[in-house]
């Protein structure tokens, strides 16, 4: 099993960049191949059009890494949450009950790495904003590069503030030992940054890539982070306006729910940002995501770990009849559309089945590899457009987004998920939000989803969350320490 590991963010210098860039760039579309075996010296680097190019595609190929899709990110962002369970089997990684019982300190390991993994991100976007200004280029193209690290920035500093509050902004590479140690921002100044960095993203970005380029982010996927941004913040008029925007785009729901999330279908027309992934033979440096792997089914032959399983409160909280329960879980006995057996000898009540890779294309060593990792899709926008709708006294509106959503859910089925009919803004607002736990279900979005919603000493008291203490997660304590207690510890730790 992988062993998790911390680096300092302060640490983090050029090097890293290189190391991305020589040993894991490759992955699915031609703008992240790069030849492994490549070598280039530091010195000579940040000349040409070329270095650029592989700056950047470095940033894409980490956003895969362990800290990023693996361990880390799943305990910080979705087991503490109702709607999943530790899974594999009880002496396996208990550091995981630390979370989904809120008991964790702030000396535990995954603590740290979800927090390098976010500053590492920052740290190859600091690098592309301030070294790709001065390369003699093209300036379209040199626009677009710092559009698309701006992108990155914010989405890692969106996760960051979700689970930490107030982090340190940094925004350029230190200049000197003075430039290294930062106190930490407030909430509200990280995210007025995340705001600008999207906004000047979403001005240069563009909407669609030719096929050689189809994953990088676009101007939708700048506007519908800026959404979810300012959902996070209750700037309903925002929310509002940049999913409307986003909903003039060209984006559609893919019809088939279950096999939206399918590797052939990565990328499809309801895809406004993806995490690429690709198996690359004889590259084992790119084929470095583990998001299906650590969430795979156990006790098969060539199977998963078993982790971050969902629970019985959410197989209990689908509607009745909703398809979208079994294209979420994959449950003991059933056979899946694609023919796979799950024995009922497993350890768990079921797995998440949008993490599932059919084992015919299980590849030697990490199981679904290949398996992109959705980070935002146009259900989301809708959703999100309903709920601000709502809030803004749009019911029409409101309705129109959340029907549009539940029409794909139910596919040809007949007598299930109706149509929301309520005007009244308490039961939409509650229909909606029950619709965003059946949509996005074991997405990560549903622990900070029910945090900014007010209601988590309610949902997740009985799991022994606290009201002014886990609303945020622990600073890693190695961070405290370098920092000579310049950084504060959140209250309650």
């Amino acid at each position: 099993m992988k062993t998790t590991h911390s680096i300092s963010w302060q640490k983090l210098g050029a090097a890293c960049l290189f190391t991305i860039i020589l040993g894991a760039s490759s992955c699915k579309d031609s703008f992240l191949d790069v030849d492994p075996q490549g070598q280039q010296v530091a010195t000579e680097f940040w000349k040409t059009e070329a270095d650029a190019t592989k700056a950047v595609n470095a940033i894409y190929a980490n956003l895969r890494s362990w800290e990023n899709v693996a361990f880390p990110a799943l305990v910080i962002e979705s087991t503490p949450s109702d709607e999943a369970d530790k899974g594999s089997t009880p002496t396996d990684a208990t550091f995981f009950n630390l979370f989904d019982q809120f008991t964790v300190g702030s000396t535990e390991g995954s603590l740290q790495s979800f927090w390098t993994g976010q500053y590492r991100n920052i740290n190859f976007c600091n690098q592309v904003l301030d070294n790709i200004p001065g390369i003699t280029m093209n300036e379209g193209l040199k626009s677009r590069y710092l559009g698309e690290a701006k992108f990155v920035r914010a989405y890692s500093y969106f996760r960051l503030v979700r689970a930490y509050g107030g982090v340190p902004l940094r925004l350029h590479i230190p200049k000197d030992n003075s430039e290294y140690n930062l106190p930490r921002a407030t909430r509200q100044e990280v995210y007025a940054q995340i705001e600008k960095d999207l906004t000047e993203a979403a001005a240069i970005l563009p909407a669609s890539y030719p096929a050689t380029d189809v994953g990088r982010a676009t101007k939708g996927a700048a506007l519908g982070l800026l959404a979810k941004v300012s959902m996070y913040q209750q700037k309903w008029t925002e929310v509002q306006n940049y999913t409307n925007q986003v909903m003039g785009l060209g984006y559609n729901l893919f019809p088939d729910f279950e096999k939206l999330f399918r590797v052939e279908n990565e990328n499809s027309v309801e895809s406004v940002f993806e995490i690429q992934a690709e198996f690359v033979a004889g590259n084992n440096a790119a084929n470095n995501s583990q998001y299906s792997q650590v969430q795979g089914v156990a006790g098969v032959p060539a199977g998963g770990w078993g982790f971050n399983t969902p629970s019985a409160s959410l197989i209990n909280s689908f509607e009745p009849g909703d398809p979208r329960r079994d294209a979420t879980i994959l449950f003991p006995g059933e056979r899946t559309p694609q023919g796979d057996l799950i024995p009922t000898t497993v350890p768990n009540i079921g797995y998440n089945q949008k993490s599932y890779v059919p084992f015919s294309r299980f590849v030697s060593g990490n199981q679904g590899a290949e398996q992109n990792i959705r980070v935002l899709r146009f259900a989301e926008i809708l959703l999100m457009n309903a709920e601000a709708a709502n809030e803004l006294g749009n019911t029409t509106q409101a309705l129109t987004s959340l029907n549009r959503v539940r029409a794909r859910a139910r596919g040809t089925a007949t007598g299930v998920l109706p149509d929301v009919t309520t005007t009244d803004k308490a039961a939409l607002r509650a229909a909606i939000w029950r619709e965003r736990q059946s949509e996005l279900a074991l997405e990560s979005d549903r622990y900070f989803d029910v945090v900014r919603q007010g209601r988590a000493a309610e949902v997740f008291g009985p799991k022994g969350w606290k009201a002014n203490k886990n609303e945020v997660w622990p600073i890693p304590q190695q961070e405290i320490d370098l920092s000579g207690s310049l950084l504060t510890q959140n209250p309650g730790y």
